[in-house]
């Protein structure tokens, strides 16, 4: 029976090898992954918001180009999302 026994250890002891070992490694990735994207994206609020009142309290966009403050703010954070997107769809083609 030792034969038995030591191929249910073996057993054991591949599939923890191939499934259990490799998740463990991804869930770190993935925590990782989506802290660092929580605190890059309070960041970038963090930022439009200060350059948002920053331009607002130039005095040539008093009244009537009030608009503009926002839209530049918004147009910039659109920018970015474009250029992460960019690299996102690059790095998955390239795997």
């Amino acid at each position: 029976m030792g034969n038995g026994e030591d191929l249910v250890a073996l057993l054991k002891r591949y599939l923890r090898q191939e499934t259990v070992d490799p998740l463990r490694s991804i869930g770190r990735t993935l925590l990782f992954g989506v802290f660092g994207s929580l605190l890059v994206g309070a960041g970038a609020v963090l930022i439009s918001i200060g350059a948002l009142r920053l331009l607002q309290g130039w005095s040539p966009l008093d009244a009537t180009w009030s608009f503009l403050p926002y839209l530049v703010v918004s147009m910039v954070l659109l920018a970015a999302c474009g250029l992460a997107l960019r690299q996102v769809s690059r790095s998955d083609g390239s795997a």
